[in-house]
């Protein structure tokens, strides 16, 4: 099993549900984040002033899959939450010792 956690534009959020629900995949978390990678936050322009955003929002998705999925489900993200400019984020991909249904008790695969 493999953990799949995405941290993408808040704005592709919806495309990337919908390109992992097509993929078979029927459970998803996303919080609300902030962060900033190479773009090294934005200049705002408030009432007249200017000053620096340093960490901008960000969506961070995990997802719980089985190996064979891996591949697909990437491919999905990058592909939904691609902008093609700086800041479309990144995926990571952690193994997973366990899992365990807590409602059924059921462990590992039988529980993603």
């Amino acid at each position: 099993m493999k953990f799949v956690m995405a941290v993408i534009k808040p704005h592709k959020l919806d495309s990337v549900r919908e390109a992992l629900a097509a993929e078979g995949v029927e459970g998803m978390t996303a919080s609300e984040v902030k962060g900033y990678g190479r773009q090294r936050g934005q200049t705002e322009i408030y009432r007249g002033a200017e000053y620096q955003v340093h960490f901008l929002p960000k969506v961070k998705v995990e997802i719980a899959v089985s190996d064979d999925q891996v591949a697909k489900v990437v491919e999905a993200i990058q592909s939904s939450a691609n902008t093609g400019k700086i800041g479309d984020g990144k995926i990571f991909v952690y193994d997973l010792n366990s899992a365990v249904r807590i409602r059924t008790g059921e462990t590992d695969d039988d529980a993603l």
